[in-house]
């Protein structure tokens, strides 16, 4: 049995994560913004009240859960603001950017004493944060706020190879979240997947990640993604 943290687990991926590895045997424990009735009918323990973007409250997490060993820290709360170039809201973005980037960095520096050899961290970014992979443009401050979340994720993977702590950045793929379809035309909810079928999807790339192939970006489905 492992015990793994997820944040942004209110709801969405970071909440169907939490109870997929509750349901095989693993310690979950959900790290909300809010708090979660669902994750502790499932056997999920919740830590409620956890902002990513606030020190205090990434404090609370890390004295909820002193004394204790994190096998998986999954970076899963998330932001999107969609504003067209033209009407920018600087604020949002700032936001995203305090949410998507930092968030992880924030999080890990807290918890990292309880990390050690055999620890896995997994950065829950998207493609669109892909320099290589944007043929579309928009989503301006998502996009930038996630490449910057890549960038995190490959520095840790470099610091904390020594300590036998393996990190990867990993896409999703497209999910059928509240956050995702508000951005979504009615085309492309068909092709979405179900955040149960997502979750799975990034718990086996879990699975497989070793300190040989820390530092990788991939998709859920395994496909190694472009920077």
């Amino acid at each position: 049995m492992k015990t793994v943290v997820v944040t942004g687990a209110d709801r969405g991926i970071g909440e169907a994560l939490c109870v997929e590895f509750a349901a095989r045997g693993d310690a979950a424990i959900g790290a909300c913004l809010g708090d979660s009735s669902l994750l502790r009918e499932h056997g999920v323990e919740v830590v409620a009240g956890i902002d990513v973007t606030a020190d205090a409250a990434v404090a609370k997490l890390a004295a909820a859960l002193a004394g204790r060993r994190i096998d998986i820290l999954v970076h899963n709360a998330g932001l999107v603001v969609e504003a067209p170039l033209g009407s920018f809201d600087f604020a949002a973005m700032q936001r995203e950017y305090a949410v998507n980037a930092l968030g992880p960095l924030r999080v890990t520096q807290a918890l990292l004493p309880l990390l050690g050899i055999g620890s896995k961290i997994a950065v829950i970014t998207s493609r669109v944060g892909s320099l290589g992979d944007n043929s579309s443009g928009g989503l301006y401050g998502y996009r930038m706020s996630k490449a910057a979340a890549n960038m995190a994720g490959l520095n840790l993977a470099r610091n904390l190879k020594a300590r036998g702590i393996a990190v990867v950045c990993l896409h999703p793929g497209s999910v059928r979240t509240q956050m995702a379809l508000g951005l979504s035309d009615a085309t492309t909810v068909g092709a979405m997947v179900d955040c149960a079928v997502a979750a799975r999807g990034l718990m086996a790339r879990l699975d497989e990640l070793t300190l040989a192939s820390t530092g990788m970006f991939r998709h859920a489905n395994g496909e190694t993604l472009p920077w």
